[in-house]
């Protein structure tokens, strides 16, 4: 299954699949798009300035109001909402704050029990807040499964059934008859069933949805309105676009991937591109030669994993695996798309489903991930306390953006709480080093880990230096 061929010798079928597929996001092009909301023109005051529109932008909007419904709250957004990482990726909506269970006990083993406390609770009051607020995005509390595809995953998946015991979850291991009665593959050699870990989403409906409450609750939104600089105005700090200013005592930064404003702040992620494929709506016949009634999220176990899921409309997305780094931060437009990588995935693909050969698959984009040397959200301040930023999501930020959101607003408060005393909130990440350093351990790593899943899961020395410095990566 884990083909690395170069594109041009896939088979013509695999080939075939992607000619007539849209780069643009599958979630993002939807006719229900809300249209963009005017720039800002001219200086403007605010109590609290929040840049970025995306997830962490907006649930830093809406808790702020909730939390005072007479705060002035302006979010400036470079594009449109939801147009970066919060409208591309895979809709998995996870409780955990710190990338899963053995990250987090790796990193913070004497403050995991609280961290999986506060990510069930954020979770819950996150899918109240869609209550609250009437939004539709298509939620589904499914559970996930953790698909062995490869013998020497098997083994692996009790130990995820015993951490996962350890913190109060409950794990189910499955053999791979069970597996594949469920889901009809014939890769499937066993499987760990998490039923209350998550949930499933359309990304750009949350986001949309998200946009249209903060709205709702009298924020003040403006699109297509980069900031360009910020600094300390004698007072207020003062935010520089391209048509106006904002003066606040209060700056929240939501840009996760983009450059940080706070310069310093920059080492500590690297944009690494994930891609994605959305097939065209499966018939009923396609759709019962493979399973799947009970709609779960996937991901595989190899260091290198897809993951998949079903759409509203019986569509199947199917990403990751390859986790592209770019030479100097590399953020071009350019990057969105990646025929090497479309053709691995719709090869991997049709592994997975031979049943379903013949379908064809209607979007396949990339997306930029903010990714930190430790794979959880950090946070930081600058200008005296009066400007915080979150960043380092690492790809698993749709639901943990909003507990990011809400120690953001803690930190902007000055008040100490249980999310301000944690380590993981007081710590940050080791900072990736300047290039060419950089563009060599990232590939290093990479080329590591996919020799390390040809090598039933075998690390090499590289990876266990890494592993030893706390910087285990996997894609």
């Amino acid at each position: 299954m884990r083909s690395q061929r170069p594109h041009t010798t896939y088979d013509r079928r695999v080939l075939a699949s992607l000619a007539d597929a849209s780069h643009q996001p599958f979630w993002l092009d939807d006719p229900g798009a809300p249209d963009p909301v005017a720039a800002l023109v001219g200086p403007t005051r605010a109590d609290l300035a929040v840049v970025g529109g995306g997830f962490s932008g907006l649930w830093t909007a809406i808790q702020a109001k909730e939390d005072d419904p007479g705060l002035d709250v302006v979010v400036l957004e470079a594009r449109t909402a939801g147009w970066a990482a919060s409208g591309r990726n895979g809709g998995f909506v996870s409780s955990s704050l710190t990338h899963g269970l053995a990250n987090g006990a790796e990193r913070f083993p004497d403050e995991m029990s609280t961290l999986v406390r506060l990510g069930q609770e954020n979770l819950a009051e996150l899918e109240a807040t869609l209550e609250r607020h009437g939004i539709d995005a298509d939620w589904e509390r499914n559970g996930e499964l953790t698909i062995a595809d490869q013998p020497w995953q098997v083994e692996g998946l009790a130990e995820i059934a015993e951490l996962g015991a350890r913190y109060g979850d409950r794990v189910e291991i499955w053999d791979a008859d069970r597996v594949r009665s469920e889901i009809h593959s014939p890769t499937y050699l066993g499987a760990a069933y998490e039923s209350d870990g998550g949930a499933l989403v359309n990304p750009a409906k949350l986001v949309w949805g998200l946009r249209r409450a903060a709205l709702s609750l009298g924020v003040r939104l403006y699109e297509r309105t980069p900031v360009t600089a910020i600094e300390d105005g004698g007072g207020p700090m003062v935010l520089t676009t391209a048509y106006g200013e904002v003066r606040a005592p209060k700056v929240a930064l939501a840009t996760n991937v983009f450059p940080n404003l706070i310069r310093r702040a920059r080492p500590f992620v690297v944009p690494v591109w994930d891609y994605a494929l959305m097939t065209e709506p499966l018939s009923d016949e396609q759709l019962a030669s493979i399973g799947w009634t009970n709609r779960q999220g996937l991901s595989d176990a190899g260091n290198q994993f897809h993951y998949y899921r079903l759409s509203a409309d019986n569509r199947i997305l199917y990403g990751g695996y390859d986790a592209v780094y770019f030479f100097g931060n590399g953020m071009e437009s350019r990057h969105e798309t990646h025929p090497e990588t479309f053709a691995k995935l719709a090869d991997h693909f049709f592994t997975v489903f031979p049943q379903l050969d013949g379908l064809r698959f209607s979007h396949a984009w990339g997306g930029a991930i903010d990714t930190c040397s430790r794979f959880t959200a950090f946070w930081g301040q600058a200008f005296g306390g009066r400007v915080v930023y979150v960043m380092g999501y690492t790809g698993l930020g749709v639901g943990s953006s909003r507990f990011g959101a809400r120690v953001m607003l803690d930190l902007l408060s000055g008040r100490e709480t249980e999310r301000t005393s944690l380590r993981m909130v007081r710590t940050k990440p080791m900072p990736f080093p300047p290039e060419p350093m950089r563009s060599a351990a990232i590939n290093l790593t990479r080329w590591s880990i996919d020799r390390a899943d040809r090598n039933d899961g075998r690390r090499n020395a590289w990876l266990r230096t890494l592993d030893r410095l706390g910087l285990g990566f996997d894609s």
